[in-house]
C-alpha cells in the first residue's frame, strides 16, 4: 500500500512516498481503508522533535492519529462493526501504532465508532483528537445546562469543538479569539466573542458574569494563558486545560477554590488504558453530529497524501482556519 514515512526526525520534507506491506488484520481490530486523516499540532511536534517526546513511534514511522474510512475485514472477537461500516476514530501515529498517513490501518475497535451519515470522511477525519479532548474537558468541569462557559481560543481545532458541545449541553458559551476573522468564526459556532488583544480578563469578565466569573473555562491555549484562565473562573469554578506544561503560582487558584482538570487524552493509546471510553465518546459525538449539534469546521486549502509536508506546514503556518485535511483516497 502507498504510505507516507519517515526515515528521520525533522522539517516538513522528511515525508517520503513509499510502498510498504498492507497491514494484517488481528483479534480485536478492524481493517480500514481510509479516505481522509486529519493534522493536529501533536503530529506536527513528533515529526519535529521525535525522541525528546515519549510519544514518538520508532523509525521508520507513519504518522498521523485520526482518520475516516471504510471497513474492509474485521478481526476475531468483533462484533460491532461489518464489513462496509465508514468509521471514523484516533487510532495510530505514536508509539507502537502505525499510523494514519497510509491507505490502510488496522485500529482497535476501542478506539473508533461509527462515523455521522451527515459528515463526509474529510469532516468525520477533522473531529476524533480535538472532539475526545473537547468532550472529556467539558464532562470532567461538570458543564451543565445555563451554566457560563469561556473557551479560551475558540477558533483552534479543540476549542471550535468545545462551543459547540458546550452549546449543545445548554450553557451561555463565550470565547476568546484574536481578530476579527477568529471573532466572525466563534460567533457563527454560537458563541459570544471576545477579543483578548482588546479586551483586558477583569474587563470581560466585569461585562459578561457581573464580575463574578465563568462557571467553566476552557483553556486551549495553555501556558501562561493558564492564569488568564484563573483569573476569569468564579469561585469554586472549573478550569479544564489541554495545555499544562507550564510552572505557574497556584495561589489565584487556591484563593477562589478552583478546580483544574489536566485533559490529555493520549493517555488511552500511549498507555492501552481504558480504550472503550474513546469509543463511547465518539459515538456520542456521532449521536451530536447526526443531531446536526456539531460539525467540524475544514480549512479552505486541500491536500493529497504525497502532501503530508505541506499539511504539516499549512497547520504550523497558522494561517489556517478550521482543520487541515489530508485526502488518503
Amino acid at each position: 500500500m502507498k504510505a507516507m514515512i519517515i526515515k528521520s526526525f525533522g522539517g516538513s520534507d522528511v515525508f517520503e512516498l513509499a510502498d510498504i506491506a498492507k497491514p494484517e488484520i488481528k483479534a480485536g481490530h478492524v481493517l480500514v481503508s481510509i479516505a481522509a486523516s486529519s493534522v493536529n499540532t501533536v503530529d506536527t511536534m513528533i515529526r519535529l522533535v521525535g525522541e525528546e517526546l515519549p510519544l514518538a513511534p520508532p523509525l521508520p514511522a507513519v504518522l498521523g492519529m485520526d482518520f475516516a474510512g471504510t471497513v474492509e475485514a474485521v478481526g476475531e472477537g468483533v462484533t460491532q462493526f461489518v464489513v462496509g461500516d465508514e468509521v471514523y476514530g484516533c487510532a495510530g501515529g505514536l508509539v507502537d501504532l502505525p499510523g494514519t498517513l497510509a491507505e490502510y490501518i488496522v485500529a482497535d475497535v476501542n478506539l473508533i465508532a461509527r462515523k455521522a451519515k451527515n459528515l463526509s470522511m474529510r469532516e468525520a477525519a477533522a473531529i476524533p483528537l480535538v472532539g475526545i479532548t473537547a468532550y472529556e474537558g467539558l464532562m470532567r468541569a461538570n458543564t451543565s445546562k445555563d451554566q457560563t462557559v469561556l473557551v479560551h481560543g475558540g477558533s483552534g481545532g479543540v476549542g471550535h469543538i468545545a462551543i459547540q458541545l458546550a452549546n449543545y449541553m445548554g450553557a451561555n458559551v463565550f470565547a476568546t479569539g484574536g481578530g476579527d476573522k477568529q471573532l466572525t468564526l466563534i460567533e457563527k459556532l454560537g458563541a459570544k466573542g471576545i477579543n483578548y488583544k482588546t479586551e483586558a480578563v477583569e474587563d470581560y469578565v466585569a461585562k459578561h458574569t457581573n464580575g463574578a466569573g465563568f462557571d467553566v473555562v476552557f483553556d486551549s491555549v495553555g501556558g501562561a494563558n493558564m492564569i488568564n484562565s484563573f483569573n476569569a473562573a468564579a469561585l469554586n469554578g472549573q478550569v479544564a486545560s489541554t495545555v499544562s506544561m507550564v510552572e505557574l503560582d497556584l495561589s489565584v487558584a487556591h484563593f477562589k477554590g478552583l478546580s483544574l482538570h489536566v485533559v490529555f487524552m493520549l493517555i488511552s493509546m500511549l498507555h492501552n488504558y481504558k480504550r472503550e471510553a474513546h469509543a463511547q465518546i465518539l459515538n456520542k459525538l456521532t449521536e451530536i453530529a447526526e443531531a446536526g449539534a456539531l460539525r467540524p469546521v475544514l480549512d479552505e486549502q486541500t491536500f493529497s497524501l504525497e502532501e503530508a509536508g505541506r499539511a504539516h506546514d499549512r497547520l504550523s503556518s497558522g494561517q489556517g482556519m478550521g482543520k487541515v485535511v489530508i485526502d488518503i483516497k
